[in-house]
C-alpha cells in the first residue's frame, strides 16, 4: 500500500462537528470498482492529525479488502478524533453520531457507513435517522447486527488455509494460539478454537477481562507479553500497528493471521516476516468476513448460510495467495495486493 508520499485519495472530508466541536474525518480512498464503504470508528488521539492519518491509511485497506474479496465497493472510513482524556458521555455520543451523519448525507450514498472499533449498530440507528446509507442497524431494525460472528468466520476460514500451507493440516487441535485481543471478535474466536481443542491464550488492555477469560478455561497473558509468547499461531484481533521491526525481530510463532486493521507498520514488515520464517496473511485478506456479509445480506438480499458460503470463501483467497507467494518466492502481501490490484486496474480500464 502506499507509503504517503502523495494524496492517492479520492476526496477527503475533515470538519469539526457543529454540536459535538469534535474532530470528524472521512476519508474515501477509492471508488473505481463501487460506492466506498467503511466503518465509523471513535477513538482518542493526541490530536486531529493522527485521526485524519488513520482515517486515510484505514480507507486504503478498505479498497484492497473489497477488492480482494471480489465485491463491488471502495474504500472508505469515519475517523472521529476525541482529544485525550475525553469522557464519552451518552449526550456526547449522540451529538458526535448527528455530526458524522450530516457529513455521510452529503455523499448521496457514493460512501456508506457501518460501525468499527468504538461504535455498533445502535449507533447506526442514529445515523440512519439522518442518512439511509448506514449498515449493521440492530437486527430487529432489518438489519444485521453486529459484524462480529461472521468477522470471525472468516478468520476461522484464513486459519484454515495457513494451518494447511504451514503444518499440513488445517486442524489446530493441540496447538497453541495466542489471541490479542478478546473484543466481540476474539472472543468468539476464542470460543471456537478452544472446541476445535486449540490450547487458547488470550490478551486485552482491558484487565477486567483477565476474569472473564479464566473463567472460561483460557490462559492469559498481559498484553506487553503476547507477541512474545511462544506459540503456533498468533491472532491480533485488536489494534493495528503491532507487528513492526522490533516485534517482529521478537516473535516465536511461525503462523500469524488475525482480524485486527493495520498490523504492520509498513509493507517493509513483510518482508521481515517472511525472512524469519513466520507467514502472515495480511489483514485485508482476513477480516474481509464482516463486510463480505453485511453487503451479502443488506444490499445482494442473500439469507444467512449463502452469506456466510460467500465469507467461507476467503479460504480459497488465502489459499491461491499463499500458493503464489510459495511459488514466486514472494511475500503473502505481495500476492495479496497483485489479486485486488488486478482487479481495481481491470475496473478503470473500464
Amino acid at each position: 500500500m502506499s507509503e504517503y508520499g502523495a494524496l492517492q485519495h479520492e476526496e477527503v472530508v475533515i470538519r469539526r462537528g457543529r454540536r459535538s466541536g469534535a474532530a470528524i474525518t472521512v476519508a474515501v480512498h477509492s471508488r473505481v470498482l463501487g460506492p466506498a464503504v467503511g466503518g465509523c470508528r471513535i477513538w482518542t488521539y493526541p490530536s486531529w492529525r493522527e485521526g485524519t492519518a488513520d482515517a486515510m491509511r484505514l480507507s486504503e485497506a478498505m479498497t484492497y479488502k473489497c477488492a480482494a474479496a471480489g465485491l463491488e465497493y471502495g474504500g472508505g472510513k469515519t475517523v472521529v478524533a476525541l482529544p485525550m482524556g475525553t469522557v464519552l458521555t451518552p449526550q456526547v455520543r449522540h451529538d458526535v453520531l448527528l455530526d458524522v451523519a450530516e457529513i455521510v448525507a452529503g455523499f448521496d450514498g457514493s460512501y456508506c457507513v457501518g460501525p468499527d472499533v468504538g461504535t455498533g449498530p445502535a449507533d447506526m440507528m442514529v445515523i440512519r435517522d439522518v442518512t439511509p446509507y448506514s449498515f449493521c442497524l440492530p437486527q430487529e431494525h432489518g438489519g444485521t447486527g453486529s459484524s462480529g460472528t461472521p468477522t470471525a468466520l472468516g478468520v476461522q476460514a484464513a486459519l484454515r488455509a495457513g494451518a494447511r500451507h504451514v503444518f499440513g493440516s488445517e486442524s489446530l487441535s493441540g496447538r497453541r494460539v495466542v489471541i490479542a485481543g478478546f473484543g466481540s471478535v476474539g472472543s468468539r474466536l476464542a470460543a471456537d478454537l478452544s472446541a476445535q481443542g486449540a490450547m487458547v491464550v488470550v490478551s486485552d488492555v482491558d484487565d477486567q477481562k483477565r476474569e472473564e477469560a479464566k473463567n472460561t478455561g483460557y490462559a492469559w497473558v498481559d498484553p506487553d507479553r503476547a507477541l512474545l509468547t511462544p506459540a503456533d499461531v498468533l491472532v491480533p484481533a485488536a489494534v493495528g500497528g503491532v507487528l513492526n521491526p522490533r516485534s517482529v525481530a521478537a516473535l516465536d510463532v511461525p503462523l500469524v493471521i488475525g482480524p485486527a486493521n493495520n498490523q504492520v507498520t509498513s509493507d517493509s514488515v513483510a518482508q521481515l516476516l517472511a525472512d524469519a520464517g513466520t507467514v502472515w496473511v495480511p489483514d485485508f485478506v482476513t477480516s474481509a468476513g464482516g463486510v463480505i456479509y453485511v453487503l451479502s445480506r443488506e444490499v445482494g438480499g442473500l439469507d444467512h448460510e449463502a452469506a456466510a458460503k460467500r465469507v467461507e470463501a476467503i479460504e480459497e483467497t488465502v489459499d491461491r495467495v499463499l500458493d503464489a507467494a510459495r511459488t514466486a518466492g514472494t511475500t503473502p502481501l505481495h500476492e495479496s495486493m497483485a489479486l485486488a490490484e488486478r482487479r481495481l486496474s481491470a475496473a478503470a480500464a473500464e
